[in-house]
Order: C-alpha cells, then sequence, then structure tokens
C-alpha cells in the first residue's frame, strides 16, 4: 500500500459541557482527519474508584469519568456540523440494540450526513451489558445473526422475513433505503479472536480491532482474508484499519514518565491474561481474565485498583502501548501501513494521563498526520 493513502481517524466522545464536542469535531474536520468515531458506552473503562485529582488531572474538570452522552443523537449533530469526514460508531454492538431498530438508526444518520456513516459494531463487553440486568450469551452467533438481518432491511424496502436463533422477523419492513441507494453504509467489525475474524471475512466491509501488534495483525488479516475466500468474497472488499491509542511527546522521556502513571497502567487492565503472561505474570483480576470483555469498572474500589497496578511492569506498558516522538509513531505507523492497514484510527491516551498535554500531545499527532498528507 501507497503509505499516501493511509488514512486517519480520531476518537471523539462528547462529555459535558456539549459545546466542546461541537467544536472538537469542526477542529478536527478542518485538520484532516478523515473520520471520528463514537465508542457506545453506558460507562467508561475507568473506575470511578480511581476518578480523583491525585490520579488523573481529568477529575478536576470532569465529575465521572462516566459522563458519556449517548452516540446516536451526538453523531446527528456532528454529522450537521461537518461536511466531508466520515462519522462512526466506534464500535457498538446488538446486546442493547435490536438490529432492526439499529438499522433505522444508522439509515437515518446515513441520511442526515449524506452518506458518510460506517456502522462499527462488535461482540460487545460485558460492562454496557451485565450491570444493566442484560443476559450474556453468545455474542459472536449474536452479531451474524444481527448483520444478516441489517444487511437484509438495507437491501429490501418491500415487507421480509427472518427467522433465526435470537430475532425472528414477519412481515417486517423498513422501507428507507440507504442515501447512496446503491451504496448502504460499511459495517466494520470490531473482531479479534478466531470466531469474530472468521464473520468478519463472511460479512464484514471493514475490520477495526483494537491495538494489536504488527505481528498479531499480519496473522489476523491473513485469517480474515482466507475466510472472505471461503465465502466466495475478494479479500480487498474488506478494509483493513485499527484503534491505536498512543503516548506521544517531543520527548522520550515525557512518554516513559506518563507510561507509568495509574491511567496508563489502567488501560492495561483491558489486555488478556494471554499479554500478562507473556511477561511471566498473571493479570491482576485473574487467570481467567479475559480483559475488555470481563472489565466491568463499577466494580473495583481504589484499594484493589492501586494493587494492580503495582503488578504491572513499566516494560509491559512500554511494549504494549504505542509510544514516542512523533517520528518513532510515523515509523509504527508506516509498519501497520505495510501490512495492508489503510485506515488508523488514534486514541489519545496521553491526556488521560495528564490533561496539560492536551494541546502539545495533539500537536504532536497534528505533526504525524501532516507528514502523511504530505502537509
Amino acid at each position: 500500500m501507497d503509505i499516501d493513502d493511509l488514512k486517519f481517524g480520531t476518537e471523539n466522545v462528547y462529555i459535558p459541557p456539549f459545546e466542546n464536542g461541537i467544536r472538537m469535531t469542526k477542529t478536527y474536520e478542518k485538520d484532516g482527519f478523515d473520520s471520528l468515531w463514537y465508542p457506545d458506552h453506558l460507562m467508561s473503562f475507568i473506575p470511578e474508584s480511581i476518578w480523583s485529582p491525585d490520579i488523573t488531572s481529568l477529575a478536576s474538570y470532569q465529575k465521572s469519568p462516566h459522563d458519556w452522552y449517548n452516540i446516536f443523537p451526538t453523531m446527528t449533530i456532528a454529522a450537521s456540523n461537518t461536511k466531508k469526514v466520515s462519522l462512526g460508531t466506534g464500535v457498538t454492538e446488538t446486546f442493547r440494540h435490536h438490529p432492526a431498530v439499529l438499522a433505522q438508526m444508522i439509515i437515518t444518520l446515513d441520511h442526515l450526513s449524506k452518506g458518510r456513516i460506517i456502522l462499527g459494531v462488535g461482540a460487545g463487553e460485558k460492562e454496557n451489558i451485565v450491570p444493566y440486568g442484560i443476559k450474556w450469551e453468545k455474542p459472536v452467533s449474536r452479531l451474524e445473526e444481527a448483520i444478516k438481518i441489517i444487511k437484509l432491511l438495507w437491501e429490501n424496502d418491500k415487507k421480509v422475513d427472518f427467522d433465526g436463533k435470537f430475532w425472528k422477523l414477519n412481515d417486517a419492513v423498513l422501507s428507507l433505503t440507504p442515501y447512496k441507494k446503491s451504496k448502504p453504509p460499511p459495517i466494520w467489525i470490531g473482531a479479534h479472536g478466531p470466531k469474530m475474524l472468521e464473520l468478519t471475512g463472511k460479512l464484514g466491509d471493514g475490520w477495526l480491532p483494537v491495538g494489536l501488534d504488527p505481528e498479531k495483525y499480519k496473522d489476523s488479516l491473513k485469517r480474515i482474508q482466507t475466510s472472505a475466500k471461503s465465502a466466495g468474497r475478494e479479500p480487498d472488499e474488506i478494509t483493513p484499519a485499527i484503534w491505536l491509542a498512543l503516548i506521544i511527546d517531543e520527548k522520550q522521556e515525557e512518554c516513559d514518565t506518563l507510561l507509568e502513571s495509574p491511567m496508563a497502567k489502567n488501560s492495561l487492565l483491558t489486555a488478556s491474561s494471554e499479554d500478562f503472561q507473556q511477561y511471566g505474570i498473571s493479570h491482576p483480576f485473574g487467570d481467567n481474565f479475559r480483559g475488555v470483555i470481563d472489565f466491568i469498572p463499577t466494580k473495583y474500589d481504589k484499594k484493589t485498583m492501586m494493587e494492580a497496578f503495582e503488578k504491572i511492569p513499566f516494560q509491559m506498558c512500554k511494549d504494549l502501548i504505542l509510544n514516542g516522538t512523533p517520528d518513532n509513531i510515523i515509523e509504527k505507523f508506516e509498519e501497520y501501513a505495510k501490512l495492508g492497514v489503510k485506515h488508523i484510527v488514534i486514541i489519545n491516551l496521553t491526556t488521560q494521563c495528564d490533561l496539560f498535554k492536551l494541546q502539545d500531545s495533539y500537536a504532536c499527532i497534528k505533526k504525524v498526520i501532516d507528514y502523511f498528507k504530505g502537509n
């Protein structure tokens, strides 16, 4: 792939006050981002037990880490305040959203944005499901059935039937067709495990995993492409993308300091037990803990969290969190591009570690994007 064709997105979470979100949305588009992404969460991955100024400077300005607006009206506002940038759910799931309702919401946004919507969808995490009384069962099978229903409704403006394990449609109709009638919104799947990778090859228009290292990314992309071929599809129909959380600064020493921070270590608690075992240690929450799937932040008090942080070695932070100067990050992005990545979505973890790095870290990220765009 020509690195000049590499596209960039960023997380565009709206928190109070809402006006700041609108301002940043406009800034991102002006500064050349190709896509903006909206994680669909009822709670964040940061426990409120550690939401205090001695842990993160963000706590001095935001009363709770869980103060997130619902993404669907938020994306409506974002669509009305932008003209070119793509807008994606990053990602949603089908435990809380019936596939027919999700199909209608996305098609509505597709019209409001004049064809700029991407449906990012995954199997889900327990934090948005279990605390709210929703039964967690067969997430991959459920997602596969949901995608089939969404596609069925988008492809037909007359009534349809569907006889599935999780949902049954009988004389159901969604007559609102996509804004570009022959081009429904692409569906990008947040896939990591073997079953999800196979599903992406069968049904996905894009692949949007989180934080895979280059070697894992290469192997997983091959699995997707093999699955696509088995399903009679062209592998090139699927856009390879990736979420990458990064800590960035003009000085590596500053990055190293932030890598030792509680917020950096908190992000690693969503890593799998296998990731910890590579460093000869157990996951702080147990050998059977599945990281992002099992992490429910509201369950952990401050003492438990601080003890967990103590068990995470610096080298693990250094290896698993993308970090460095703009030049370092450019080199890493080029490595991913050579593996076939076409779209990188950036999470600026720097500001979670130190809010006062907001402007400097954004300037560094802008320098990286300008490099690839030839600015």
